[in-house]
């Protein structure tokens, strides 16, 4: 019996430094109890029996005691076999793993020493890249245990962790030599966006004029810093753009990299600040054209909603509120008036409403999926 707790508790020992989770010390505690119960039980039996030895004298019921004892030892024995035949396997592999925890360590820091040797004798070693994947590397290995065999998760995540710093750094390494191109590239690519948006940017100050001339101010009011907005954004492009003009001539790739990106952002916004305003006159003659053709799409959209709501049984939760839209679409239509009727606001009132259906509609979808 005492070889076989000793084997387990071994086991259950690897297991809770590699697998603290899986809670093996709490399955193996009752049954380790039992086992000392019995040999307590067996060596105050021999006690005993080396006392009526030595005095001479028989003891009481001594065979029926041996057979308990025996029994006992027996019985713990085979609660040993049996808590080792149901986590044998993952006890073994805890000890495994637990005794080739050094080694582990022991190569992954010889990676990672690798790997900075190389980025150190690497032409490329001042680009961020490199430079960020050195600290993250040589942070990973002054934080792996020296001792791994006694702190066994942490050192299993220690070794992942330097694995995945060198593969990051080998990365960077390995892409350096081509940023230079990739930043030629851009700078090229940012140039000629710079000038289609500003060719675009032309249209702007047009149709913000036909935008008041034609309509009613409202219509354009948030639309009124648009050109100035832009501007700046393509003038921000353009000051990012030649930062990184320079930046390609110090041999700082990267960093021009990263300054054609925030030209790019720049760009996108000014570009969405210039179609915003195109876009709202296009909208807006289009509704001038057939102001009731945006109504019929709602209106469509809300004899669907109240179709549903009559095919799945929720006419009494939500008739009443559907048909309340019906009236609301036609206070919506009668506020076309006066020479420059307010068509943005009859655009973005029929918006409201359609958005107001469809989140019935699928309040509706949901209530009866979920029934």
């Amino acid at each position: 019996m005492d070889r076989r707790q000793s084997a387990a508790e071994v086991g259950v020992a690897a297991s809770e430094a590699v697998y603290p989770q899986r809670g093996m010390a709490v399955a193996w505690e009752p049954v380790r109890t039992r086992c000392y119960a019995a040999a307590g039980a067996y060596v105050s039996f021999t006690e005993e029996l080396d006392v009526a030895e030595a005095a001479g004298t028989a003891m009481p019921d001594g065979q029926a005691r041996a057979d308990a004892v025996v029994r006992e030892l027996t019985d713990a024995a085979r609660t040993v076999d049996e808590f080792y035949r149901v986590n044998g396997d993952g006890l073994a592999e805890a000890a495994r793993v637990r005794g080739a925890i050094g080694q582990v360590v022991a190569q992954a820091r010889a990676e990672g020493e690798a790997a900075l040797a190389t980025a150190r004798g690497s032409s490329h070693g001042n680009y961020p890249s490199v430079v960020a994947g050195v600290a993250e590397l040589t942070e990973a290995l002054v934080t792996l245990p020296a001792n791994p065999e006694s702190a066994v998760g942490a050192a299993r995540s220690g070794a992942a962790r330097v694995r995945q710093a060198v593969e990051e750094l080998s990365n960077a390494l390995a892409q350096a030599p081509f940023r230079a191109t990739a930043a030629t590239n851009a700078i090229a690519s940012v140039t000629t966006r710079i000038a289609a948006v500003r060719t675009r940017a032309e249209a702007l100050a047009p149709a913000y004029s036909a935008l008041l001339r034609e309509f009613n101010a409202a219509s354009s009011s948030d639309l009124t810093n648009n050109e100035r907005n832009s501007e700046r954004a393509i003038d921000a492009a353009d000051a990012a753009l030649e930062q990184a003009r320079v930046a390609a001539g110090r041999n700082e790739p990267e960093t021009a990299l990263d300054l054609t990106a925030t030209a790019r952002a720049h760009l996108t916004d000014a570009e969405r600040l210039i179609d915003a305003v195109t876009r709202r006159l296009d909208l807006l003659r289009e509704v001038r054209a057939d102001p009731a053709a945006q109504a019929r799409a709602v209106r469509f959209r809300l004899r669907d909603a109240q179709m549903l709501a009559v095919d799945r049984g929720l006419v009494g939760e939500w008739g009443s509120v559907l048909d309340a839209q019906v009236e609301r679409l036609d206070r919506i239509g009668s506020g076309l008036t006066g020479r420059h009727p307010d068509y943005w606001a009859y655009v973005t009132e029929l918006e409201t409403v359609a958005e107001f259906i469809a989140g019935v509609v699928d309040r509706m979808r949901k209530h009866t999926d979920s029934t």
